[in-house]
C-alpha cells in the first residue's frame, strides 16, 4: 500500500448532518482510517475499557494511552487516522491534548493538532436546512434512535413528540456551532473540504470520493464503497418541519 501524503483528518460536523453515513463509507474505503468519535469524553470510559487501558478502580487512565490506542483503533494500514468530532468536543480535546506536550505551552489549536495527529487535513459536515437538522436531532434524543445500521435494529425507547420550543433551541444551538466551526476554520487559516448533508444523502458514494480525492487518497483496484447507514427521516419529520415552520410563521405575525 502507498505511503499516503497526509498522517490524518478529522471530520468536523454538528449533529444529524449524516457524519455516520460517512465514517462508514470512509471505512469501508480500506484507506481512509477509521473515523469515529474517540474523543468525545461520554464515550471515553468505554473505549477506554474495550482497549484494557483502565488501570484503577475508580476508572482513571492515562490520556496519553488513551491516544496511543485511539489512534491504532483509527488508523488503517496505510498509516492514516481519522476521527470525528462535534464542536464542543474540539474544546475538550485541546484541552487535554496540551498536558501532553509541556514544550508546547504557547502552541496554537492546529499547531497542537498537528503535533499530536501529524499532517492533519479537515473535513467539514454542514446542513442547509437547520429545521430540519434540529428536528432529526429531537427525535434521536427523544427515542435514542441515532442511526439505521445494516444489520442492528435499534427499538425507541419512547415514542417521538413535538415539541416547538425544543427546537427553536436545537436550532440556535446548530447555528451557534456552525458559526464557531467557521471562525476557528478561518482564526486557524484552515481551509476544509465541505462537504453538504443535502449532497451526500443523494449521491453518498460520489461525494465521498470527493473527500478521498481531497485527502490524496485512492481506493485498491476493485474496491468498492459501502453504504452502511440508512436515511430516518419519514413523514413524521415532514409534518413536525411543516408544523414548526407554521408556528413560527404565525408567531412572527403576531409580533
Amino acid at each position: 500500500m502507498p505511503e499516503a501524503a497526509i498522517d490524518s483528518y478529522l471530520i468536523c460536523a454538528t449533529p444529524r448532518t449524516g457524519s455516520s453515513l460517512l465514517c462508514g463509507l470512509l471505512d469501508s474505503s480500506g484507506v481512509a482510517g477509521h473515523p469515529e468519535s474517540y474523543f468525545r469524553q461520554p464515550s471515553e470510559q468505554e473505549y477506554a475499557a474495550r482497549w484494557g487501558i483502565v488501570s484503577s478502580s475508580d476508572g482513571a487512565f492515562s490520556y496519553a494511552d488513551y491516544l496511543r490506542a485511539a489512534m491504532a483503533e483509527g488508523t488503517t494500514g496505510n498509516g492514516v487516522f481519522a476521527a470525528r468530532i462535534m464542536w464542543g468536543t474540539l474544546d475538550e480535546l485541546v484541552a487535554r491534548l496540551r498536558p501532553l506536550y509541556p514544550g508546547m505551552a504557547g502552541a496554537s489549536d492546529l499547531e497542537l493538532l498537528n503535533r499530536a495527529f501529524g499532517r492533519t487535513r479537515f473535513v467539514y459536515l454542514r446542513r442547509g436546512d437547520v429545521v430540519a437538522q434540529a428536528v432529526s436531532l429531537l427525535r434521536a434524543e427523544q427515542t435514542d434512535v441515532w442511526h439505521d445500521t445494516a444489520g442492528e435494529n435499534r427499538e425507541p425507547v419512547a415514542a417521538p413528540r413535538f415539541d416547538f420550543d425544543r427546537i427553536e433551541e436545537l436550532a440556535a444551538e446548530i447555528e451557534s456551532d456552525n458559526r464557531a466551526w467557521q471562525s476557528w476554520f478561518g482564526s486557524a487559516g484552515i481551509q476544509p473540504h465541505l462537504v453538504r448533508y443535502e449532497e451526500l444523502e443523494i449521491a453518498p458514494v460520489e461525494v465521498t470520493m470527493g473527500v478521498l480525492g481531497f485527502l490524496g487518497l485512492e481506493l485498491a483496484p476493485g474496491r468498492r464503497l459501502v453504504v452502511r447507514h440508512r436515511r430516518l427521516a419519514d413523514q413524521i419529520s415532514a409534518q413536525w418541519i411543516h408544523r414548526y415552520v407554521s408556528q413560527q410563521e404565525n408567531r412572527s405575525d403576531r409580533a
